[in-house]
């Protein structure tokens, strides 16, 4: 966590000493929602219709899971990732209890960018401290969103998130500093969020990725 510390110029967050997995350990088959590799997801046929002019994230037709993660939070608290087959969405479901536990949140998520990283200098430029992330508020195509994590008035750091990865190939780990912004779309329980998450994989290639996403609720998809 050293170099983000270095590269970031802001206090890194503290790293869950506690985690129950280890590299060798394998991914559950099947997660919440009966989420799992392999299966399809179908997404209620209304939610276009109800979304229209509330957001701008795609609802996309039948899709396929490719790949899956897991991200566990600590105090029982879980994240599991699910993306698609067409490289351009995935599905958070956030559990406590356990990774299939009760399920506390849906969000469907579009990819808007992912740049990789390739210098000490961009990196503080575009998610460092001389860029607009960790800000209390940002602007994104003319729309104003809030900042979810961290209480400063002024820029606060990325919270570190360790996700471990399985896709029909191979089983590896990502490690996340991420910001997550939200802001209310007007309809019921219907949050829109714009995350942006600083990544390096196990060959310390280092990129950002920008996603947009919509709350679910648990009828708004079916697996097949």
């Amino acid at each position: 966590m050293g170099w983000f510390k270095q590269l970031m110029g802001l206090e890194a967050p503290k790293a869950n000493t506690e985690s129950k997995w280890t590299a060798n350990e394998t991914l559950p088959a099947t997660g919440p929602l009966g989420l799992a590799l392999g299966k399809g997801v179908m997404f209620d046929t209304t939610l276009k219709l109800l979304l229209d002019g509330n957001t701008a994230v795609v609802i996309p037709g039948s899709q396929q899971i490719w790949s899956s993660g897991t991200i566990e939070l600590g105090q029982s608290a879980w994240l599991s990732r699910y993306y698609m087959n067409d490289e351009d969405h995935w599905l958070q479901v956030h559990t406590s209890g356990d990774i299939a536990g009760q399920v506390e949140s849906v969000i469907l998520f579009n990819y808007l960018s992912y740049v990789t990283i390739n210098s000490e200098s961009e990196l503080r430029r575009l998610a460092g401290p001389e860029s607009l992330i960790g800000l209390p508020t940002y602007n994104h195509n003319g729309v104003e969103y809030t900042r979810e994590w961290g209480t400063e008035s002024g820029q606060t750091e990325l919270v570190a998130l360790s996700e471990h990865l399985k896709n029909p190939d191979e089983s590896y780990s990502i490690e996340h500093r991420s910001m997550l912004y939200a802001r209310e779309t007007g309809l019921t329980d219907r949050r829109e969020f714009l995350l942006f998450s600083v990544e390096e994989d196990a060959e310390g290639t280092i990129s950002l990725s920008t996603s947009l996403g919509i709350s679910l609720y648990t009828t708004d998809l079916n697996t097949f």
